[in-house]
């Protein structure tokens, strides 16, 4: 949801305003695109003992414990600004389970505004093969994974992040641009050039199909 409706809009502004069950409502609807992005983003080495669900169970009582805090006039769009919280916990879960084993707090966040957990290249490329091709023999998938993985290392690292924020996230262009601090139109170009060079790698094995790209709003 990003307050496109009215309906949306009145929920969000309830919210905001104290209504703990138009706050429920509205983070049940933003619930999907949460889910997916602390799916994306969970450490492997954290998966199996944690899922996403619990992660957003416990990010909810942040987002009910903060909601005060929020000022439509100051803070980001109110998708954008749960999102962070919901981000903000995933960190927390993983210093929890990984303590002193987790990584650099350089390579650990992502270039948004957000500093959200990074989506490695090969999660990624373990997705976008799901997402893009019938791959059937072990070694064919092995292959094409390393081939994709590659292509994701060798690009720029916030059209890598852009990937995940347009195709995974499932953000809008919009929402993209003011994460990462881009005009609409250069992240527009961003994300058609990542997506442009993946796709290619993905088109010299056999069983790709094409996947419906994201609206552009």
């Amino acid at each position: 949801m990003s307050g496109g409706s009215g309906d949306s809009e009145d929920l969000v502004q309830q919210a905001t305003r104290g209504d703990p069950q138009a706050l429920g409502a509205v983070f049940d609807h933003y619930r999907d695109r949460l889910w997916q992005m602390v799916r994306i983003r969970m450490d492997r080495r954290v998966q199996g003992r944690v899922n996403p669900s619990d992660v957003l169970q416990e990010a909810f009582v942040d987002v009910a414990r903060r909601i005060g805090e929020y000022s439509p006039e100051a803070s980001p769009p109110f998708f954008l600004w749960v999102r962070q919280l919901v981000g903000q916990r995933l960190i927390d879960i993983h210093r929890q389970h990984l303590g002193a084993r987790m990584r650099d707090a350089s390579l650990e966040v992502s270039l948004n505004a957000g500093g959200l957990p990074q989506a490695t290249s090969a999660s990624l490329a373990a997705q976008l093969l799901g997402r893009w091709t019938s791959a059937s023999r072990a070694l064919e998938r092995a292959e094409a994974q390393l081939a994709v993985q590659e292509a994701l290392d060798a690009l720029e690292p916030v059209d890598r992040e852009i990937l995940v924020l347009r195709h995974f996230e499932m953000l809008s262009n919009l929402e993209c641009a003011e994460l990462l601090g881009l005009t609409k139109g250069a992240a527009s170009k961003r994300y058609v050039r990542a997506l442009v060079r993946i796709k290619d790698v993905l088109r010299s094995f056999p069983g790709f199909e094409e996947d419906p790209e994201p609206d552009s709003p």
